[in-house]
């Protein structure tokens, strides 16, 4: 189990940049789909919020998958 634990902490650290990647990927897709004016202008604030939001949790992402590699979720207390 400490393996998966492990191998997950790895998968973690990867997702966390590939999703903030993507998402800007898409966020650019998307505001240059937009039409001008008002609808670019809404569109734009949208993904700005979206992205604000998300990378603070692909962040956290990647702590988490460095202390389960590291094996910080080892031992875990039992109650």
């Amino acid at each position: 189990m400490n393996g998966l634990k492990k191998a997950l902490g790895i998968f973690w650290i990867i997702l966390g940049p590939v999703s903030i990647i993507f998402m800007f990927m898409q966020a650019i897709e998307k505001i240059g789909l937009a039409g001008e004016g008002v609808n670019r202008t809404n569109t734009a604030l949208q993904w700005g919020i979206i992205l604000f939001i998300f990378i603070p949790i692909s962040a956290g992402l990647v702590i988490f998958g460095y202390y389960a590699m590291k094996g910080e979720y080892d031992k875990l207390p039992e109650d």
